[in-house]
């Protein structure tokens, strides 16, 4: 695991941190980079060595994440993005599916974007109303003569999608059945691998974002693009429990991105309160600010041991979804919040553009926001309490 981590700050300190600061003024995605950390073997980590992952447990995946993401959150993010998209095909597909796309998705050739929001269906995912239609085959072309779906036309718009027009595939979401309403919407709901390529996918305009600039995030307009039924990921119908499973683990990637951050903060608002001088002293023994960096350094702390805690939960095959929820709570608020502070250490020169202070506590925000928002994460904490 250490050299592991040595080679990620590494590529942290090489390929990652120098291009941030440009990348976001310009709102430039980082694509290439991707492609560095893929063919260094930091894109699949936690997937079996067979289709080129790595093979480690997520405890260890999780704290590369953290590390990208103390040098820049987009890469962090994106690394956790895509992870979670490559998740219904490595746990659910088939061994043919995986031999097939697995490889290059998790060396960096392939970039994954997750489709599973929609405009009108945020928390409420399970009301998703994209259908992808099943497309018969007539009686006399299947096999043995009998009818059997050739593929799935995808009808919909999604929302608010990392990578949208950059990814080369879109782990979809879409309905083969049932209606978006009612008790029983999460019934019908099916996940599909598509392909960049495919005729009928395009993405909107992008979002113009306080923060996270150099990320893409857009809506994905699926206009009547047909797949293969071979592009089905488990079974038709069981979609929205892959879609749940996945964003448990997704939730784990979030707070390693938030921890990574939240450091980042803490770093800069110690080296600046070490070196910057009033009344002849280093502010950080002035205890106003001294006491501040001690909570925020402990709140690092307890962000990195919950998430560390919930990864071991997964990693031994225990029940981790409660445990990832108040992860991803603790340390999305906890980087919000030391960002913040971070801003106050610096005063004047934390809210110019000369320092990176203003961006960490830009970027902080959406993690409060994205994977569930953490209003969400409580309701999640909350029922697993009630024993629901």
């Amino acid at each position: 695991m250490r050299e592991l981590l040595d080679l990620t700050r590494e590529l942290a300190d090489k390929e990652v941190r120098p291009r941030a600061e440009a990348a976001e003024r310009d709102a430039v995605f980082p694509r290439e980079v991707f492609r560095v950390l893929g063919r260094s073997g930091l894109l699949g980590l936690p997937y079996p060595e067979r289709w080129g992952g790595g093979g480690q447990p997520y405890e260890v995946y999780l704290q590369v994440v953290e590390e990208l993401s103390r040098a820049w959150l987009a890469i962090g993010l994106g690394v956790s993005v895509h992870t979670l998209t490559c998740l219904p095909l490595a746990a659910y597909g088939t061994d043919e599916q995986r031999d097939r796309w697995l490889p290059d998705m998790l060396g960096g050739e392939l970039l994954g974007a997750y489709c599973l929001s929609e405009p009108q269906s945020g928390s409420d995912a399970a009301a998703l109303a994209t259908t992808a239609m099943p497309e018969v085959r007539g009686e006399g072309e299947g096999v043995k003569g009998a009818a059997e779906v050739g593929g799935y036309r995808i009808d919909g718009v999604k929302a608010w999608i990392s990578h949208a027009g950059q990814a080369d595939f879109y782990t979809v979401f879409a309905r083969t059945s049932g209606s978006p309403h009612g008790r029983d919407r999460a019934r019908g709901i099916s996940c599909l691998h598509v392909p960049a390529a495919t005729e009928g996918v395009s993405a909107a305009r992008a979002e113009h974002k306080m923060g996270m600039r150099a990320s893409v995030t857009a809506q994905m307009i699926f206009d009547g693009a047909l797949v293969p039924a071979g592009n089905l990921l488990g079974e038709e119908g069981r979609g929205f429990s892959i879609a749940l499973t996945a964003l448990d683990s997704g939730r784990l990637g979030i707070a390693a991105c938030a921890t990574g951050l939240a450091q980042a903060a803490l770093d800069l608002a110690v080296g600046y309160a070490r070196e910057r001088h009033q009344f002849g002293t280093p502010i950080i023994d002035f205890e106003g600010v001294g006491f501040m960096l001690a909570d925020m350094a402990c709140a690092v702390e307890a962000s990195r041991a919950l998430y560390l805690a919930a990864a071991r939960r997964k990693d031994a095959g225990q029940e981790f979804g409660p445990q990832a929820a108040m992860a991803k709570l603790l340390a999305s608020d906890t980087a919000m919040r030391v960002t913040t502070d971070a801003v106050q250490v610096l005063g004047g020169y934390g809210y110019v553009e000369d320092f990176p202070a203003e961006r960490y506590m830009r970027e902080a925000k959406v993690l409060q926001i994205v994977e569930g928002t953490n209003q969400i994460q409580r309701l999640v904490i909350a029922r697993s309490l009630a024993g629901r």
